[in-house]
């Protein structure tokens, strides 16, 4: 069921899509039923050693032309980078009969094939070469755990929505291994399980952490009649130890969610999370789960002064904002009809903003740590965007699908996926002038529970929103000129900064970094706001500042710092000659690229400088309420 289509979605859907890919040979999604009926989908997920997933499906059909489609567009990704590159030894037969198929030359994510006269049913098989490296992409599978994306492992008949698709899944995993997912068990055979049948909109939601060593942590606030779990897949049994205090955060977590949005749009909530060296770390959003992974020492090397990481907070954020409730430009009808991503500043950016709150109120993130971390944020936007003189963030909600997340050379000057901490700028200037325009009475948790927490209990429809929609809802908490407002800070006329000051405190440089930036450091030194670099632990060099210091004097990110005046590069030493120049010498560097080496001579007598936030004196502080926990 759906709310609201755009009329830029209807066009798509009837002319079957603008992207290159399309082809006028691939029939466009329609809302009608796929009357053939249900599709069983057979996963084995026991090729550990070689990483494989063994696909399955049995189709039933009617005779003539079929086209089945991979998905491309990835939900939650924002891009069509779904792994096609590694579907391999695709067949399809008709009992024990081969059928021809044949690639859709414009569209490759398109396979067409005919289906003889007198055949209602025909099996598909091929498999799914996981990443045995990182350079292939995310890891899912290792010996001790996996990640079942369905989204990879299935094709699906062309010509109708994703949600009027339905299909049978099951799930062999490896012996004695417990698996996690949205979906509820419907019986076991073994180490089969068979899942209750489900349209492929929300099997695609659906996706299984499975692992040797698991643990399911109840999280399920007071009172509550709706399950909310955690559950936790882990490299080692030990790393799945959690201290009562530490789970009753997390349970802080979703109660100041739950108290947040007023509304659940979930029957149960599974969080997918693991803490692992080996699989690939992660964070995606779905509407009854969420994929999470970190490093094993979560629990473990947990430090009470710095919490945790707000990824959880986040991820969990996108339930009400993403999932039940989307932009309408990327509501799409199925996996293969592009999205447009212009209303990712709220999407992320919203969620950017609430989870990094929700960290604080809940303790994830003691109050301290919170500001810091935001302080690093508002030195990005103040001083290390240089990509603001060219794009604004609205431009950036195209990075997912220009960028796809790879690297940049300099990231401060070409920008990529802005939307998400930019965005949080922006949201948290809006609760500023909220506040001050209400006399306190108001903030955007009004706008939270008014725009996403409708509809309690409602899961099963995509209730979509417009930038008039966003206006309107802030309009409705607070009158003002929220259009100028917002397009102003979007399109890069405005600065991204106001509501640091707005909220009472002011950003300052200090000569040592604050307490959240040195415990996420990983060994690495950052001279963002001094020397105009950074540096990983073995002293090659990430991004430049453009027109720093650094910039000026031709240090080019992916150079190698060898040594400082005359001494093997370590962050000790380099510290001492930046604070040394302010009253000696200019700071010499022995520089590598490649095989090359060169000297470089940096004339900066600023000194250390670090992002910090310190009280206005005298003027409201709206900060510390905003991160304050809801009674």
């Amino acid at each position: 069921m759906i709310r609201r289509l755009l009329p830029v979605a209807l066009s798509l859907l009837l002319a079957g899509g603008v992207h290159a890919q399309d082809a006028s040979s691939v029939p466009p999604p329609r809302d009608v039923a796929y009357a053939p009926g249900t599709i069983r989908l057979e996963v084995d997920a026991t090729n550990l050693n070689q990483r494989i997933f063994k696909v399955r499906q049995t189709i039933p059909v009617q005779a003539g032309a079929l086209t089945l489609l991979y998905p491309a567009w990835v939900p939650g990704g924002h891009s069509p980078r779904n792994s096609i590159d590694k579907i391999a030894g695709l067949v399809f037969k008709a009992g024990d009969r081969k059928l021809v198929w044949k690639r859709d030359p414009l569209n490759v994510y398109a396979f067409h094939l005919d289906v003889p006269q007198g055949v209602s049913q025909i099996t598909a098989e091929f498999d799914f070469l996981s990443a045995t490296g990182s350079g292939q992409g995310r890891v899912v599978m290792t010996p001790r755990m996996l990640n079942l994306q369905f989204l990879t492992t299935v094709l699906y008949p062309a010509g109708h929505y994703a949600g009027r698709i339905m299909f049978d899944p099951r799930v062999t995993y490896p012996s004695g291994w417990t698996a996690f997912t949205a979906l509820h068990e419907q019986g076991r055979s073994g180490d089969t399980v068979d899942y209750e049948d489900v349209p492929l909109d929300i099997l695609v939601d659906s996706p299984v952490y499975a692992g040797r060593h698991a643990k399911n942590i109840d999280l399920t606030p007071a009172g509550s009649k709706v399950p909310v779990r955690l559950g936790v897949v882990a490299d080692a049994a030990k790393f799945l130890e959690a201290k009562p205090e530490q789970i009753a955060i997390h349970k802080a977590m979703v109660a100041q969610a739950v108290k947040l949005f007023g509304a659940q749009h979930y029957d149960h909530y599974q969080f997918l999370f693991s803490l692992s060296g080996q699989m690939g770390g992660n964070g995606l959003e779905h509407q009854r789960s969420s994929e999470n992974g970190v490093g094993t020492d979560y629990f473990t090397g947990w430090n009470e002064k710095a919490g945790f990481t707000d990824l959880l907070a986040h991820e969990y954020t996108h339930s009400w904002n993403g999932k039940y409730r989307r932009g309408a430009d990327l509501w799409t009808p199925n996996y293969n009809v592009p999205m447009q991503d212009s209303l990712l500043w709220v999407y992320e950016g919203q969620t950017q903003f609430w989870g990094n709150v929700l960290a604080a109120r809940s303790g994830m993130r003691p109050l301290a740590a919170s500001r810091d971390a935001l302080a690093l944020v508002a030195a990005t936007y103040a001083d290390n965007r240089a990509g603001l003189q060219w794009r604004g963030i609205q431009d950036t909600t195209n990075d997912p699908i220009v960028v796809g997340r790879a690297s940049r050379a300099y990231l401060n000057y070409q920008m990529s996926e802005d939307y998400y901490r930019g965005g949080q700028m922006i949201w948290w200037e809006a609760d500023a002038l909220i506040r001050t325009k209400s006399g306190g009475r108001k903030s955007l948790d009004d706008f939270a529970s008014a725009f996403f927490g409708v509809n309690d209990g409602e899961w099963k429809v995509q209730n979509t929103y417009t930038f008039e929609d966003v206006v309107k809802t802030l309009d409705g908490v607070q009158p003002y000129d929220w259009t100028t407002f917002l397009r102003d800070r979007l399109d890069g006329k405005v600065a991204l900064t106001g509501g640091i000051e707005a909220s009472g405190w002011r950003l300052v440089y200090k000569d040592e970094p604050n307490a959240h930036a040195k415990a996420s450091s990983r060994g690495g030194a950052d001279y963002t706001y001094s020397l105009g670099l950074s540096l990983n632990k073995d002293g090659v060099i990430g991004d430049v500042r453009w027109d720093s210091p650094a910039f000026k004097a031709g240090i080019g990110s992916g150079s190698t710092v060898v040594a400082v005046n005359g001494l093997a590069y370590d962050k000790d030493v380099l510290d001492e000659a930046v604070t040394a120049a302010k009253t000696g010498a200019p700071i010499e560097l022995m520089l590598r690229d490649f095989d090359v080496y060169r000297t470089i001579k940096l004339d900066y007598r600023g000194g250390l400088r670090y992002p910090h936030l310190e009280r206005i004196e005298g003027k409201p502080d709206t900060l510390t309420p905003m991160l304050t926990a809801r009674r």
